[in-house]
């Protein structure tokens, strides 16, 4: 294998590290609340219900942002059924999931645990089976101060100050025919346009997401972003983007790429974009909100969903994810950071339970998945401003996307501190040099070299009984000298190298 080569300049940069690019996704869905974040009488759960054991796993994980109820769930919900004293909530048929839904866990629950955990609350509004008003009456209950029906009644119901909940997605995948009250183009466009008008009435300080396509492989892909945009380009600040890499046909080369089709799903959404700001002559840049995101075995859902009826909080798609998965959720971070001058926010689905970093047992233990590690680190080290880097290295073949790099890197240089951390994942099947030229910032020196890799044992997974089988490990600290150093990448492996000024 030859040497790969990676240069990188403080002088080339893309954007800053916002923090809600490390955002995540709680959607009424499986266990993700019922048994996840909320279990009351679990050995770890606080007077609220909220298991303290995932709270921790939570702050951990870095998130900043969480994306709530929904996913499918809220082209259903009706907001009003999680408010108020739980005993009077009522019990209703949730369609997107073929479950009971108690309300035991609602609004007002999700924004206390949001605080709790130090999370940013990102509220998604019903656009399927209701409209304007009920968006606006849940904005009413959220952000207004006092003095009003709604606004009083969230008072009543022991949030004295407002929720102030600044984002803000009109609905969820309305393009797609499974969702409850789908939608053309040219109906959603007008509706998202009419309520984000009206929401920005009550507050105009609020940030709004339109439905971008479900998938890239959408029929609709691009045509629907035009169709929509040009409806609401000058009322939203983001379009949506959602994702998931299904690993089941066993094709690793494939599954290890799949950064490759995100960074082209993320190019064309923006040249839509751009496109509408053109033609309708807007100076804005709109940014991507890409609050669906992950590695998925989509194959299993259908069967979960047909082999039972309607129950409460079943288990669905409780992936256990491998070193390979983590290793393809890394990539994807790096992606995302890659384009951080158009994706302004990113969530990962979902936090637990459901295809989700953070795994837990009904009345046990929680534990961190494989794809928790990444991430993790990600969110800790990213901080500050990311670098173009330009990787030279060898190549290979895939079946989904043809000849792609072997290595795939992103920088991020914290100014005021003077560290760089540089992520990259080594998608071959042997180890990989890699030669860094760091001599655009000159004075630092090697922090540490941490690696996740998959080679050795790609299937290996956490569980309840090893919850530790698959963790990053430190490896050999490279040597600078003259501002050069050479590390090896293990064979499929996601590494964090970490510099810090010698000052």
């Amino acid at each position: 294998m030859p040497n790969a080569q990676l240069t990188i300049d403080p002088t080339f940069t893309i954007g800053a590290a916002d923090r809600r690019l490390f955002g995540s996704f709680v959607e009424h869905m499986g266990r993700c609340v019922y048994g996840g974040v909320y279990e009351p009488g679990h050995p770890t759960a606080d007077p609220r219900g909220f298991r303290r054991d995932v709270l921790e796993l939570t702050r951990e994980l870095g998130v900043s942002v969480v994306r709530y109820p929904g996913g499918n769930f809220v082209s259903g919900y009706r907001w009003e059924d999680g408010v108020g004293p739980v005993g009077d909530r009522p019990r209703r048929l949730d369609l997107a999931w073929k479950t009971i839904e108690t309300n035991a866990f609602g609004l007002d629950e999700f924004m206390t645990w949001a605080a709790e955990a130090g999370v940013e609350p990102m509220m998604a509004v019903n656009l399927g089976t209701r409209g304007v008003q009920e968006a606006c009456d849940l904005l009413e209950y959220t952000n207004h101060p006092g003095g009003t029906q709604l606004s009083d009644l969230r008072r009543k119901h022991g949030a004295e100050d407002p929720y102030g909940v600044r984002l803000w997605c009109l609905g969820n995948e309305m393009d797609g025919p499974w969702q409850v009250g789908h939608k053309t183009a040219d109906e959603y466009g007008r509706l998202a346009a009419e309520t984000a008008r009206a929401m920005k009435m009550i507050d105009p300080s609020i940030s709004l997401v339109a439905c971008g396509s479900s998938n890239r492989g959408m029929p609709t892909f691009a045509s629907w972003e035009a169709t929509v945009l040009e409806h609401t380009y000058e009322h939203v600040d983001y379009i949506s983007a959602h994702t998931y890499y299904d690993p089941s046909d066993g094709d690793r080369a494939s599954i290890l790429a799949s950064a490759v089709d995100m960074d082209s799903f993320i190019r064309e959404v923006v040249a839509t974009a751009d496109h509408v700001a053109a033609k309708q002559r807007h100076k804005r840049k709109l940014k991507i909100s890409f609050d669906e995101w992950n590695v998925w075995y989509q194959s299993r859902l259908q069967a979960d969903l047909d082999r039972r009826g309607w129950v409460e909080a079943p288990a669905l798609i409780e992936d256990d994810f491998t070193a390979v998965d983590a290793v393809v959720v890394g990539d994807l971070l790096i992606t995302l950071l890659r384009h951080a001058d158009r994706v302004g926010v990113a969530c990962q689905a979902q936090l637990a339970n459901v295809i989700a970093p953070i795994r837990t047992r009904n009345g046990g233990p929680a534990w961190r998945q494989s794809i928790f590690h990444p991430f993790a680190l990600t969110a800790r080290h990213a901080r500050g401003t990311v670098l173009r880097t330009e990787p030279v290295g060898p190549t290979y073949e895939t079946k989904r996307y043809g000849e792609v790099p072997v290595l795939d890197t992103v920088a991020v240089h914290d100014e005021e501190t003077g560290e760089l951390a540089v992520f990259a994942v080594n998608r071959g099947p042997n180890d990989l040099p890699l030669d860094l030229d760091l001599r655009g910032l000159p004075g630092l020196r090697a922090v540490e070299h941490v690696t996740l890799a998959a080679g050795a044992d790609p299937a290996a997974a956490n569980t309840e009984a090893e919850p530790d089988r698959v963790t990053p490990r430190e490896v050999t600290t490279p040597t600078l000298d003259g501002g050069r150093c050479s590390v090896a990448l293990p064979a499929c492996s996601w590494n964090l190298l970490r510099f810090a000024s010698q000052s």
